[in-house]
Parts: C-alpha cells; sequence; structure tokens
C-alpha cells in the first residue's frame, strides 16, 4: 500500500522514520525509490546497514534534531513515511514536526498506526479482551492509542491535511492498522 501510495502521489526520495530493521526501506529501494532510514535503536541500524550496504540509514529518533539529517542530505525529501511507530512515542507530536524538518514545501506523510475506533474498541470491551489489548505489562508496548480523529487532529495541528485515510487488514471498522496520507501546509 505505502509503495502505491508514494507512486501516485509522484514521490521519489522518502525518509522512512522508524526504520527498523530496514525492511520498508529496502522495499522502497527495490521498487526504485531513493530511500533513507532513521531509527533510534542502534542493532536495528546496525543490521539494516548490514543487508543494504549504499541505502543510509540515521540513527536517532524523533526527539533528536534533525539537522545531521538535513545536513547530510543534498535536497529535501518528497514524503517521509512512518509505519506502526507514532503508538510507542511517549511525545507523538515531535514526528510530525520532524518530518515537517525534513519535507519539501508541500510534500507528504504517510503514518500507519493500529486503528482505533469506536466500533472495534467496543467489541474490545463487549469480548472481554480489553486488557488483553492494552496490557500495560508488555515491556516497549504501546502506550498511545490513535483513533482516525485524533490521528487526523495530530498531524493537522501540527502543518499537515490529510487527504486520505485507508483501514488495513480484518475487516471493515475492526481494521487492524489504518493509513493516514497528509500534505504539508505550504510554508512559503
Amino acid at each position: 500500500a505505502v509503495i502505491e501510495i508514494f507512486r501516485n502521489v509522484g514521490a521519489h526520495r522518502i525518509c522512512d522514520i522508524g526504520a527498523g530493521n530496514g525492511a520498508l526501506v529496502g522495499a522502497l529501494h527495490s521498487a526504485g525509490f531513493d530511500v533513507v532510514g532513521i531509527e533510534p535503536d542502534p542493532q536495528g541500524v546496525g543490521i539494516a546497514r548490514k543487508d543494504l550496504p549504499g541505502v543510509h540509514f540515521y540513527n536517532l529518533g524523533v526527539e533528536e534534531d534533525p539537522a545531521d539529517i538535513l545536513s547530510a542530505e543534498e535536497d529535501p525529501f518528497d514524503a517521509v513515511v512512518s509505519t506502526e511507530v507514532i503508538e510507542h512515542l511517549f511525545s507523538p507530536h515531535r514526528l510530525p514536526f520532524f518530518a515537517r524538518a525534513l519535507l519539501r514545501d508541500g510534500g507528504y506523510l504517510v503514518v500507519s498506526t493500529p486503528y482505533h475506533g469506536y466500533l472495534k474498541n467496543l467489541a474490545l470491551s463487549v469480548l472481554g479482551k480489553w486488557d488483553d489489548h492494552h496490557n500495560p505489562l508488555w515491556r516497549g508496548g504501546h502506550i498511545k492509542f490513535w483513533s482516525r480523529k485524533t490521528l487526523t487532529q495530530l498531524l493537522e495541528e501540527n502543518g499537515f491535511t490529510v487527504i486520505s485515510f485507508r483501514g488495513v487488514g480484518r475487516v471493515l471498522w475492526f481494521w487492524k492498522s489504518m493509513v493516514l496520507v497528509a500534505r504539508m501546509v505550504w510554508t512559503s
């Protein structure tokens, strides 16, 4: 879905925030995109650099200053992608802020995160699955739970306009995840 989105919007230079071991970066690179990965876990960066020599990976998180990337990369990015990351952030507003610093005017931000809408949350409650689903004992687990409305609000409050929404996995209204595509509001 992400590759299709980038082809539809005409993006070529892409930055993956929260690249992990580089799996998505590798898929984008194989599809012909000029792609860079950002990952705070040094182990993930090590794996990615080993598996994808010649592709740039930076070891930093969204809480840090993007100046290192901006000085190392020649041009701003057409798009930034972040898949299944924002639900792990204590300060999720840092992700769109960081993305804005990397994007050209009018660039795109694609964010995926587990979907939490009314019907899905109601079903979890009725089926007694709330504690399993929101288990606070999961080390490194989800600390923020997003609906389409709350993720849209976060992106709009940080200089983006949401242009599309897609639920993915499972059935309508009980999706596993959602993908929002947002366009940066022009700054000049």
